[in-house]
């Protein structure tokens, strides 16, 4: 059987050999969406191989996070959506024989250093950013692990949230491996494809909110205008309030309601001058979750994934974990409270970008937020920063928070258009964070970093240098065509 991913079977099942025969594993992971949605797939799948096995996360996998893991009594180590990387580090405590590695990650991995279990979609001629998720490559490990009985296509509804967690969606529906995960769910029962209004809040928010924070296409007069967006539903020929003059909800909206709603915001995007380009993103393909309640965070993948966000960046990881996992009491209203707070300093952090603005360099822009904003969040902030008026167009943005070790964090973001011009931030990240004492990674169009403090200046001049080579080189390639 190859499973919903081909080019990675064979070594998902001589990875799936390798946990088989340790008589316990760690299982370590990344905190964000697509790192929850990953251990909760392969802490389900060692389970239900009856593998034991205990669970640690770690918000960034350097030096001292791998010494500690080489410092407890595990033999065999199991890293989600990390581990690549930094394969190097990892591969040093491998070859003292502190521990075995399998690595189940689609980052861009450490160069000139391999190990023998390293299931990474970039390994097998697939994008890591784009076509497979460390959730995904999870559960291929996972589908892998199965025994006789057991069919975990289950969880590809986890690994759907992951993908989407990831920003994997951003032209609009999963492509490429993640399409084959996508399928398999759809095949289990747990996860239904469809076509829809592609705006963030379908199933929790007030028809009013929903269409007020819908700026990923921003509608004049709609918009960010909450009076605006009350005007507009009140012209449409739909119910839009219940018997009891609340607010509906989209998902409360019939099918027939759905439509004229969406052509009626369609017509008014049109009027008022939003491109064609932008106006076909309002609608698209949808995922969500069959066996999750209709009208909750759970049942749209990217409300489950801000969910899960919302839990180990403010070091809750336990509790994004359960909610994977199943749990749907304490766990769930836990990590609701913590949503709000998350949206609460989200809107924070982007208004302090706002008013603060950015630095422009010759091939990049940053901007430093000190202990303003919290680290574990800063590169969302700079990612919803971007094409909003506070930062340019057309080169990476660079964020930098405060950690509480006294180090500085860095994220970066960038556009796929800037990777096809030879962007590649997980370069720049790596390569710029080690000539001043620290270490990063990532994607080619957003990773990350953990430097010293004081040599923010000496970084972003390596940064800009190492930007504006890989944009250079694109040009001059450009020229020769």
């Amino acid at each position: 059987m190859d499973g919903p991913v081909p080019e990675l079977a064979e070594h998902a099942a001589a990875c799936a050999a390798r946990l088989r025969d340790a008589d316990r594993v760690l299982l370590a992971s990344h905190i964000d969406a697509d790192g929850l949605t990953s251990a909760g797939i392969a802490s389900t799948a060692l389970e239900r191989a009856e593998i034991p096995f205990e669970t640690v996360f770690c918000r960034q996998l350097d030096e001292a996070a791998v010494a500690d893991i080489a410092a407890t009594d595990y033999d065999t180590v199991l890293f989600t959506d990390f581990g690549s990387g930094q394969l190097d580090i990892v591969a040093e405590y491998e070859a003292a024989g502190d521990f075995h590695p399998v690595i189940a990650d689609h980052h861009q991995p450490a160069e000139g250093v391999e190990t023998d279990h390293h299931l990474n979609p970039l390994r097998f001629g697939l994008n890591g950013a784009s076509e497979l998720s460390g959730a995904g490559a999870s559960y291929v490990l996972a589908r892998a692990l199965e025994p006789e009985g057991v069919d975990n296509r289950d969880l590809a509804a986890l690994a759907v949230v992951g993908a989407v967690g990831d920003m994997q969606d951003t032209n609009g529906e999963l492509r490429g491996a993640n399409a084959g995960i996508v399928d398999e769910g759809v095949e289990a029962g747990v996860v239904e494809e469809g076509t829809d209004l592609r705006i963030y809040g379908r199933q929790t928010r007030a028809l009013p909110k929903l269409l007020q924070y819908a700026t990923d296409v921003r509608i004049p007069g709609i918009s960010n205008n909450e009076a605006g967006a009350i005007e507009f539903l009140t012209e449409l020929d739909v119910a839009c309030r219940d018997d009891d003059g609340e607010w509906k909800r989209w998902v409360d909206l019939t099918g027939d309601e759905r439509q004229t709603l969406a052509s009626a915001l369609i017509r008014r995007a049109i009027a008022s001058g939003v491109p064609a380009s932008r106006i076909d993103d309002l609608v698209g393909t949808t995922y969500v979750l069959s066996r999750e309640q209709e009208g909750t965070e759970l049942r749209d993948v990217s409300e489950f994934s801000t969910l899960l966000n919302a839990t180990a960046r403010y070091d809750r990881a336990d509790v994004g974990l359960a909610v994977c996992l199943g749990e749907r009491d304490a766990a769930l209203d836990r990590a609701r409270r913590l949503l709000r707070n998350h949206r609460k300093n989200l809107s924070n952090g982007l208004q302090w970008v706002k008013e603060h603005g950015v630095h422009v360099e010759d091939n990049l822009q940053w901007f430093d937020a000190g202990d303003e904003i919290r680290e574990t969040i800063v590169g969302i902030v700079a990612g919803m920063a971007v094409g909003t008026g506070a930062t340019r167009n057309g080169i990476p943005v660079l964020a930098f928070a405060d950690t509480e070790e006294g180090e500085v964090k860095v994220s970066s973001r960038g556009s796929y258009v800037m990777v096809r011009d030879g962007l590649d931030l997980s370069a720049v990240m790596r390569e710029a964070s080690r000539s001043v004492g620290g270490d990063g990674g990532g994607h080619d169009v957003a990773a990350g970093a953990t430097i010293p403090k004081g040599e923010v200046e000496a970084f972003i001049a390596e940064a800009d240098r190492i930007v504006g080579e890989q944009l250079g080189d694109a040009d001059s390639d450009d020229s020769d065509d």
